[in-house]
């Protein structure tokens, strides 16, 4: 299955309304409302705690479920400056979930995870079970920042250096 067939025009448009993200977090998912709710909270509190200056996108592909699960997904959403969690937010928190088409799959859910990476250019990309409930907010730095040992020497100009933490 090409890309092209498993973004839908749906999503597509929620993809262009994102424009370019750094990080993206894809949560894949199908009947999952028991447990997605807490799973992207989570992933969300960690999102504004260690990358709060990064344009970030949770993404839910979801395989058609009849529970509420996309939307408690896209509720994860938050503005420019908004408050959470006594974490204040210096860039928007896209989150967004589309059905994909076809049956439910493992497999199709990842491509359109990865696909979207592609398409928004996200420097970084995890992707979380919705069933980690166990999940905690540190998580979230530990997966997308690489190993200490390949991240890049702190700038030797401190003056002029800025907040890359997913290039160090």
């Amino acid at each position: 299955m090409s890309d092209e067939s498993v973004l839908t025009d749906e999503f597509l448009r929620q993809l262009i309304n994102v424009g370019e993200a750094d990080i993206l977090v894809g949560v894949p998912t199908y009947n999952n409302a028991a447990t997605v709710g807490q799973v992207v909270q989570t992933i969300r509190a960690g999102l504004l705690k260690y990358f709060p200056r990064e344009r970030a996108v949770i993404v839910n592909a979801d395989g058609g479920s009849r529970d509420q699960t996309p939307d408690l997904v896209r509720g994860a959403s938050i503005n420019d400056a908004q408050v959470s969690t006594d974490i204040q937010a210096l860039r928007t928190l896209h989150s967004i979930s589309a059905e994909y088409p076809g049956e439910p799959s493992t497999g199709t859910a990842l491509r359109t995870i990865l696909a979207s990476a592609d398409l928004l250019r996200a420097s970084a990309c995890a992707v979380i079970s919705p069933d980690s409930t166990t999940i905690e907010p540190d998580w979230i730095e530990r997966l997308l920042l690489p190993p200490p040992q390949i991240r890049r020497p702190p700038d030797p100009q401190p003056g002029l250096s800025h907040d890359s933490r997913l290039l160090r």
